[in-house]
């Protein structure tokens, strides 16, 4: 009896190892799937697009040409957007397939890597730090930073900042960071995001409002009474960003790049929103 008792104690043993490892199996496998179609986090996006039938890209909605809602419409017209939807249309032959979500510079990322959104086409810079937490396409356009301020400001340069002086910009931009360093002794007071800025330099909270030249432009546009400074006192080169690892998205995403620059698309969308496109 004691052997018996001996041998079904092991047995047992062995068989819960065995199940052990098998719900550990699943459990493993069931962790690296997200909501789109069991897919890993770590695998490419591009068929659980396919098969979803839309492109859901985060842009920006506040950005004058190049991501802004307009009031009357309710759409969100720009660049950016012109450019999402041509991504649609290469992806999945029709650009109506596409759903856009807002994003401002701070929450992007964040709604890129939690699965909200399959691609950002909102402005952002490329940079080191921003590449170890997504993977970005080719270059598709060059901006750089300055400054809007009211017409009649002395200010001309960056060199013009003085300490006391208040300039205004978004939270989570690369804009925060280099104005920092170009001009140290500044306050910098942080928004959710550039219209909150624009209202804030409007109603007499800053000297100066800073981001990239061709956000400047929009929201002297829209007024006036402020001016963009000729100077830029940095490069901003932005691209389309993906999750790590989505590399076949990105392939996508690059093929389509080129092909709009090679057919002329590129320049008539650059045309239609910021102007005659610089030779290069």
């Amino acid at each position: 009896m004691k052997i018996k008792s001996f041998w079904k104690f092991w047995a047992a043993l062995a068989l819960a190892a065995l199940l052990g490892i098998a719900l550990a199996g699943c459990g493993g496998e069931s962790s690296k799937t997200n909501g789109n179609g069991g897919k890993s986090a770590e695998t490419d996006a591009l068929e659980a697009i396919k098969q979803r039938g839309k492109l859901i890209v985060g842009v920006k909605y506040d950005l004058n040409l190049f991501g802004l809602k307009n009031p009357e419409t309710g759409e969100v017209e720009g660049f950016d957007i012109d450019i999402a939807k041509g991504l649609a249309k290469k992806i999945l032959g029709d650009e109506n397939k596409i759903e856009l979500k807002e994003v401002t510079s701070k929450t992007r990322i964040p709604m890129l890597n939690n699965g909200e959104i399959d691609a950002i086409i909102a402005t952002m810079t490329i940079t080191e730090e921003r590449k170890k937490e997504v993977d970005f396409s080719d270059v598709y356009f060059m901006a750089g930073q300055s400054l809007l301020v009211k017409k009649d400001s002395k200010i001309n340069s960056v060199k013009d900042l003085k300490k006391g002086m208040t300039v205004l910009t978004a939270k989570g931009s690369t804009s925060a960071q280099n104005i920092r360093k170009a001009a140290p002794d500044v306050n910098v007071l942080e928004f959710e995001n550039y219209a909150e800025a624009f209202t804030a330099l409007r109603s007499g909270q800053g000297d100066a409002l800073t981001t990239d030249n061709a956000l400047l432009m929009g929201m002297a546009k829209q007024d006036p009474n402020y001016r963009v400074l000729d100077e830029t006192f940095t490069e901003e080169p932005y691209g389309i960003a993906v999750r790590k690892g989505n590399t076949e998205l990105l392939q996508v995403i690059n093929e389509y790049l080129k092909e709009i620059r090679e057919n002329g698309e590129y320049d008539r969308i650059y045309e239609k929103w910021i102007g005659k496109k610089p030779q290069e």
